[in-house]
């Protein structure tokens, strides 16, 4: 496969994710025109592992990826029908994450690549999340992000591979851990975003006036801290708590979050038009709780507004994969980009501290 990527002018990548409770490894295909095609997609999630705590355990997610990484990969190869010596470049997660199981996937990439002369790729996994709707709809710089996962939500400015500028972010709890931290509360089980949705289905949105933290305030952070304590005193005043309690409460919680995402990303779009009047904004929308379905409607009432285009790639790829990261890898390696096997696994790693890939000399952005 390597030749012929080669006599086409195109690039295949092997993408490494172990960032948190998926081990995941992918192929991606890239043509000299920036188009991409998956050429294969294999995801492991540790529900089982986790489940009883309520929550990811990162010791337990770290054995975890060491006992199947090598399995999930040789798959990926196998569904690719490709071999080890096709591959042009490996990419895989370099932070942030659990840094335990982020330094699963890169030592074993530093590995591939050394035994098999291939050039490594550190990914930031938030770059990775950013860049997937380049692969998906194809979406041209520069555009929105609104990421909304287990450990970030942020309003970002992608204006090109490496050049982000964060424009808004919590300054407490991330939506996916307010989702987690709800679910457990009201004991409905993990992974808590798809639990707490379900309860909301029959629920009484407009039962509980639980607080829209920061919205009043001309800024594009997020709070979700207030709001959780708002479910939890009501939880506690209704104990012992009946199915109909849970899903008014679910119902309003769910209700105020989308508000607030909602109303951040409509302030961001008027940023953007002032900023490029000349641009037809586009908001991406990447992570976990992208998949959250009244998220998603207020979203779109939110763009519909602004004559803004709502672009969120399909749900698996909205959560942790090895598409995106091979993905990543692509666009980098397009550009010159290549990294050491000194890189660093990092557990931080801000989106916004990356520099553009043209402005590195050929060598990967460094933490």
């Amino acid at each position: 496969m390597s030749e012929q990527a080669q006599s086409r002018n195109e690039s295949l990548i092997l993408g490494l994710e172990t960032s948190c409770d998926e081990t995941a490894a992918a192929l991606v295909l890239r043509d000299s025109a920036g188009r991409g095609q998956i050429v294969s997609n294999v995801v492991r999630s540790q529900f089982d592992e986790h489940a009883e705590f309520g929550g990811v355990v990162p010791e337990i997610a770290a054995r975890a990826h060491v006992q199947w990484l090598d399995r999930i990969i040789a798959r990926a190869m196998r569904e690719g029908d490709a071999r080890l010596s096709d591959i042009d470049a490996i990419a895989a997660t370099a932070g942030p994450g659990l840094i335990g199981g982020v330094l699963v996937g890169l030592t074993s990439a530093k590995a591939m690549a050394a035994a098999l002369d291939k050039p490594l790729i550190a990914i930031n996994h938030l770059e990775a999340h950013a860049l997937t709707p380049r692969l998906t709809d194809g979406v041209d710089f520069p555009y929105l992000l609104l990421l909304v996962s287990g450990g970030h939500s942020q309003l970002v400015l992608v204006r090109g591979v490496g050049d982000y500028e964060r424009w808004g972010t919590t300054i407490d709890d991330a939506l996916g851990e307010a989702f987690d931290k709800t679910a457990k509360l009201l004991d409905l089980g993990y992974p808590g975003g798809p639990k707490v949705e379900e309860a909301a289905r029959t629920g009484d949105a407009k039962r509980f006036a639980f607080p829209r933290p920061l919205l009043k305030q001309d800024r594009l952070d997020f709070s979700f801290s207030g709001l959780k304590t708002a479910v939890r005193l009501a939880a506690e005043e209704l104990a012992p708590v009946s199915d109909t309690d849970i899903a008014d409460i679910c119902a309003g919680f769910q209700a105020a979050v989308s508000e607030i995402v909602a109303a951040r990303s409509s302030d961001a779009l008027d940023r953007f038009a002032a900023l490029y009047p000349g641009i037809a904004p586009v908001l991406v929308v990447a992570g976990g709780v992208a998949a959250n379905k009244a998220i998603a409607s207020a979203l779109e009432r939110a763009v519909a507004r602004h004559g803004a285009k709502l672009v969120v790639p399909p749900p698996a790829l909205c959560t942790d994969n090895g598409v995106m990261v091979a993905w990543a890898g692509a666009e980098r390696f397009a550009l010159g980009a290549r990294d050491g096997s000194d890189f660093v696994a990092q557990a931080r790693w801000p989106l916004d501290t990356l520099g553009p890939v043209g402005d590195q000399n050929g060598e990967g952005a460094k933490p």
